[in-house]
């Protein structure tokens, strides 16, 4: 087990080359900043009906990733329930050379805020399973193919809670698997989410975070740079938020159009629209965009805004954690913060150059060999 307590930062990295460098117009981040963490803060629309399952070509399910298909893993399509009823869908990536005789290490991998197993999480679980982890990346529950798809994009910190540990009940069933060496690496809104799990679940041996949204702050405070004078959500602020949410209630009760996005209560700040343009070059483009990627309902707002993934991470001592962020990412404060309020064996590692979007799926600045050794030191 690791007993790494400090902060370690990167060598830079070559520059980026990947697909997705061009930058939309504000009317394009308008549309389509609402996807992932931007939800809080950049498009107010009603949401797509939950697509359907993959089309299949000679039986097997065609590639519906953003990122090419590694012919050195095992992919198949999996599904398992929570403990709320809710059955998760999700990819199971395999390393080729995994044995029953032989159980393995295996990881957990939780996607952004609003995203689905298509995108980032699955790049990060068919990467770690070329590493040899056995690794499955789920649909947050009533996101993706998840929950029937109805209701669709529903945000539930409870639900996203348990789905961590639904995905241990499944890995820890599973023949290639070794239970008692199960970690959990969450991206974005995923990151806080698997505290929160490994906090309750002493199964999870080892957490990683990658690009954390602490998103229970994020609606309370507002999406972007924080601490920035004038920019942080205003008490006053914050109640006409809560009070259009709960309009939507009633107008969703009496069987209205439900409405998904951040709502018109407030607008954007500056630091807010800089985000939201961060994020518009990931999911409004062909770099990240998926059809089942979709905002999260406003009536989610009262719910997120009551969760608060940090308050006790001391429970998740002695196991290790693990943060991972870009240098100049307009997120950092928050690895920051939970890094400076867990008690046990932690690091803070920083990707020189990096902004928040560039850990989603920029390869060649994705730190895997970090999160490799982590996870075998720590499972």
């Amino acid at each position: 087990m690791t007993t790494t307590d400090h902060t370690t930062e990167a060598a830079a990295p070559m520059p980026s080359t990947g697909p997705g460098g061009h930058r939309p117009g504000r009317r394009q981040i308008l549309k389509v900043a609402g996807v992932g963490a931007a939800a809080l803060g950049a498009l107010s629309a009603a949401a797509p009906a939950a697509t359907a399952a993959a089309e299949t070509t000679g039986g097997e399910p065609a590639w519906d990733k953003t990122f090419p298909r590694s012919p050195r893993v095992n992919h198949r399509k999996v599904s398992f329930p929570n403990r709320l009823g809710i059955t998760l869908v999700a990819d199971l990536y395999t390393p080729q050379n995994a044995r029953r005789t032989q159980p393995s290490r295996a990881l957990v991998v939780g996607h952004p805020f609003g995203g689905v197993k298509e995108q980032t999480a699955g790049l990060y679980a068919q990467t770690m399973a070329e590493r040899g982890f056995v690794t499955v990346a789920f649909d947050a529950s009533y996101n993706g193919e998840s929950g029937a798809g109805l209701p669709h994009a529903i945000a539930s910190p409870e639900a996203f809670t348990e789905d961590f540990s639904a995905a241990v009940d499944y890995l820890g069933l599973h023949p290639l698997v070794d239970r008692n060496r199960i970690g959990v690496l969450g991206v974005c809104g995923s990151g806080g989410f698997s505290l929160a799990a490994a906090q309750v679940d002493p199964r999870l041996k080892a957490v990683a975070t990658v690009s954390m949204y602490d998103m229970g702050r994020a609606t309370r405070e507002g999406l972007g740079l924080a601490p920035v004078p004038g920019e942080v959500m205003t008490e006053e602020e914050r109640v006409t938020a809560v009070e259009e949410a709960a309009e939507q209630r009633w107008v969703e009760a009496a069987g209205g159009q439900s409405v998904h996005g951040p709502g018109t209560a407030l607008a954007l700040t500056p630091s807010q629209e800089a985000a939201a343009q961060e994020f518009a070059q990931y999911y409004g483009t062909p770099r990240g965009q998926h059809p089942r990627s979709v905002p999260m309902s406003l009536t989610s707002r009262g719910a997120l805004m009551g969760f608060c993934p940090f308050e006790h991470l001391d429970w998740i001592a002695p196991r290790p954690i693990l943060h991972v962020h870009g240098q100049v990412a307009h997120s950092r404060y928050y690895s920051e913060d939970a890094y400076h309020r867990a008690t046990g064996p932690k690091e803070l590692y920083l990707v020189p150059g990096a902004g928040h979007v560039d850990l989603y799926d920029r390869v060649d600045m994705i730190p895997w060999n970090k999160l490799t050794s982590f996870f075998q030191h720590s499972l």
